[in-house]
């Protein structure tokens, strides 16, 4: 499998790479984000390791160009560890998220951890499509559609609502939620969450101000979240 290491300092991008290689994948790699977004199209690569500061264009308008097309796993690697800098990584459909300085050994753990989680998604059984009062969900194309309009959702988003539509009226905590959505190996705060919801909601609960619709994403305090149907 092809996995793109992207990031400007060379001597990361060769410690990756002799591990990743060592573990029987594929490196290729770039060193700024047009060069990135270049080798992402030609090579079509399995993963995607991702720094966030890069010259000419940064790892988050990196991020933003591939998940208009493509879902392929993304795991950020930075030197920021600020908890926002976090959360607008994983809002922005990143996968995972390691800090600088890293151990070779963790990131090659996060990228099985990642594969892993993906490819069972992927061969999971699931409804195609799930319809509620206007509001209709298309797991094979991950596109959402109120009142027949598509609204623009990154993969993350979608699944976090997929899963909950999935379950109608079933009551989750923070916890399930990440391990469900993220996976069991994700290494982020349950405020990540917390920002999903809250974005989820924006977009798809614009027209549900005076409870028009006959379903919700309802909190339920001091619990969790869930996709309430009457």
């Amino acid at each position: 499998m092809n996995i793109l290491i992207v990031d400007d300092d060379r001597n990361i991008c060769e410690l990756v790479r002799l591990y990743l290689q060592k573990e029987g994948y594929s490196p290729i790699v770039a060193h700024d984000g047009r060069e990135a977004i270049e080798k992402f199209h030609i090579t079509a690569p399995g993963l995607i390791v991702l720094d966030l500061m890069l010259p000419v264009m940064d790892g988050i308008e990196v991020c933003k160009e591939i998940r208009k097309t493509s879902k392929v796993p993304i795991i950020m690697l930075t030197a920021k560890g600020e908890t926002f800098d976090k959360v607008l990584g994983l809002e922005l459909g990143a996968d995972d998220y390691i800090v600088k300085p890293f151990e070779p050994k963790e990131l090659v753990a996060r990228v099985k951890a990642v594969l892993r989680r993906f490819n069972e998604t992927k061969t999971e059984h699931r409804s195609s499509e799930i319809d509620f009062d206007g509001l209709r969900i298309s797991y094979d194309n991950y596109e959402v559609y109120l009142d027949n309009k598509q609204i623009e959702m990154p993969p993350k988003e979608f699944e976090l609502l997929y899963f909950l539509a999935s379950n109608k009226n079933k009551v989750f905590t923070r916890d399930q939620l990440l391990d469900e959505v993220w996976g069991y190996e994700f290494f982020g705060d349950s405020r990540t969450v917390d920002v999903h919801i809250k974005r989820v909601r924006e977009k798809i609960e614009v027209e549900n101000q005076e409870n028009v619709r006959s379903w919700s994403i309802k909190t339920v305090w001091g619990v969790g979240y869930k996709f309430s149907v009457s």
